[in-house]
């Protein structure tokens, strides 16, 4: 069987199909009713856990004149995460509901409960197993179903299928290696803490890079566009913002106000992942995810660079003024903003070409040959090179099987309407 004709993955039928939807509907439900038992545990372990000393007075200030208190501060951590896990469970029902039948797509609604439920947002489970021991197995092997049914969902995703096949040892290691993580937290079998951790993550890269290249039909790799942008798009985010936490805004302690938006953006960024995969698997091919892609590879460094002339420019005058005025003034502010607006229509144009150039060659190249064959057209007046000119760009920019060129001879009509 040609490696780029891949079947379609496996159904369930009769009983198995029941009894699936069962195990599916039961385990959705344990999840939700963990975390709405959850709730009022977690928040008076958040209650509890106050330390509003870590901000300076004039934070807290600003805080309380905006009519917040320390109480909504700790109801909205804890509502974020379980609204998290309601994003995560919705896709996956309405992937559930739309496509249970279907192995692969079961088998992601399941990764997405687990995972979104109870690896992701544990903090409320995990606070009610506090409060009551006697859940703590529950709670724990959930967030280890989660861990480990994500990895392997890369593995498999989005054939059902382990490719390459050496993959299937790698998620029985996974498996392996999450137990002392989960259950064992802190011993001396924890070997996921250190770079173990990213040898890992690169697995799950290499396996949709090989997939994606050797074995994925159109279809599929259309599907595993969704899902890496969804994934990757969150991942950079999460670095853009450590980065801001770490080296930007480090020298002061960030104030109540910017943990909640900092917390906001890190599980607004989460929601990609369920997103993507649920636009994987129902809807992959309605919605262009080639021109996502670029659109965001173009106006991602645009922005950052826009970004970081302004600020840049405004230091850098800021500087100047304060050198020959003795004062800084608002005429910096001005300077840099138009600087921006002069940059950015030059600045995107150059980055639209080269990201062209290296990620889309072929379309770039089409463009230019287009472009090139217009120019012609204009000057040419023999029809039997403007024909074999014509028949040459199509060859190299559809790159058809085969063309060819057929022209409508000359009726009688003309001849008789001449007489």
């Amino acid at each position: 069987m040609n490696a780029r004709t891949t079947q379609r993955t496996a159904t369930l039928r009769g009983r198995w199909l029941l009894l699936a939807r069962v195990a599916w509907v039961a385990l959705t439900a344990m999840v939700i009713g963990l975390h709405v038992a959850g709730i009022p545990y977690s928040y008076a372990r958040q209650t509890g856990n106050l330390n509003f000393g870590r901000f300076t007075p004039e934070q807290l200030q600003a805080f309380e004149n905006l009519g917040l208190t320390p109480e909504f501060h700790a109801a909205y951590t804890v509502a974020v995460p379980v609204f998290t896990m309601l994003v995560f469970t919705v896709v996956a029902t309405v992937i559930f509901w739309r496509r249970s039948e279907d192995q692969m797509a079961l088998f992601g609604a399941f990764v997405l409960v687990v995972f979104g439920g109870a690896a992701l947002t544990s903090e409320t489970p995990h606070a009610l197993a506090a409060a009551h021991p006697a859940l703590w197995f529950p709670v724990r092997l959930l967030d280890y179903l989660g861990q480990v049914s994500f990895c392997i969902l890369f593995y498999v995703f989005p054939n059902g299928r382990f490719v390459p096949r050496w993959t299937r040892w790698l998620a029985i290691a996974v498996a392996l290696l999450w137990v002392p993580d989960i259950f064992f937290p802190g011993s001396a079998l924890d070997l996921l803490g250190g770079p173990l951790f990213l040898v890992l993550l690169g697995s799950l890269v290499v396996a949709q890079v090989y997939r994606y290249l050797w074995v994925s039909n159109p279809a599929e790799r259309q599907q595993t566009k969704w899902v890496v942008s969804g994934v990757a798009v969150a991942l950079v985010g999460f670095a853009t913002l450590l980065i801001l936490a770490n080296f930007v805004l480090s020298p002061e302690p960030l104030g109540p106000l910017t943990e909640m938006v900092a917390e906001t953006c890190v599980y607004g960024l989460i929601t990609l992942i369920p997103l993507s995969i649920g636009v994987a698997i129902l809807r992959s091919g309605l919605y262009e995810i080639d021109i996502i892609i670029n659109r965001t590879l173009v106006y991602g460094p645009l922005t950052a660079m826009l970004v970081a002339f302004y600020f840049g420019g405004i230091v850098l005058l800021q500087r100047v003024f304060v050198a020959l005025t003795g004062e800084k003034s608002t005429l910096a502010v001005v300077a840099s903003t138009l600087l921006i607006a002069a940059l950015f229509s030059p600045l995107r144009r150059r980055i639209q070409s080269f990201i062209d150039r290296r990620f889309y060659r072929s379309k770039y190249d089409a463009r230019k040959t287009l472009e090139a064959f217009s120019a012609t057209l204009r000057d040419e007046t023999d029809l039997v090179a403007l024909g074999d000119n014509l028949v040459g760009v199509v060859r190299e920019t559809m790159q058809p099987a085969h063309v060819s060129l057929w022209l409508r001879p000359e009726t009688s009509s003309k001849g008789k309407q001449g007489e």
